[in-house]
């Protein structure tokens, strides 16, 4: 009996050393998740709910770009643009989702870009680009985030 006592005594020293580990401060810990996190990269891109039934993720991004291209370009197929600047074609817009799912069209031109009245493609551009259906936020890491990119338009196509 008593050398069981004993045994069970060793025992419960040796197996203390398997319960003092480590632990890592919380300073360290933010740091190592910071530098493993891509700022660049969403983990998903913003969508409709036309692309949410899509499973692929590169998949639910062209949906969703294809969609924005082609209804900037409806929305700006009014003959407005075609006739006060005819040799316009492509037009860079720059699209901000921002995290409650509201957006802001900028158009994008030229640093050199004297052709064209930046101040009226503009207004013309806020005029026309309201009533989008719904968009959902990009989302990193499970929290909505701003987004921003840049599409070209066709404005004039040729027929």
């Amino acid at each position: 009996m008593k050398k069981i006592a004993l045994y069970f005594l060793v025992l419960s020293f040796a197996s203390c050393q398997y319960f003092e580990k480590q632990v890592p401060s919380e300073k360290e810990l933010l740091s190592k998740q910071l530098k493993e996190i891509n700022w660049k990269e969403v983990d998903e891109y913003p969508s409709i709910i036309d692309c949410e039934k899509l499973t692929d993720p590169n998949q639910k991004k062209q949906c969703f770009f294809e969609f924005m291209a082609t209804t900037i370009q409806q929305k700006l197929s009014v003959d407005t643009l075609k006739v006060l600047f005819p040799k316009l074609d492509t037009i860079q817009v720059k699209v901000t989702v921002n995290s409650d799912a509201t957006m802001v069209f900028e158009p994008q031109f030229p640093k050199d870009s004297v052709a064209y009245d930046t101040i009226k493609i503009d207004s013309i551009l806020r005029l026309k680009l309201v009533d989008f259906p719904k968009v959902n936020p990009a989302i990193k890491r499970g929290i909505p985030v701003k987004t921003q990119f840049i599409l070209p338009v066709i404005i004039k196509t040729e027929k």
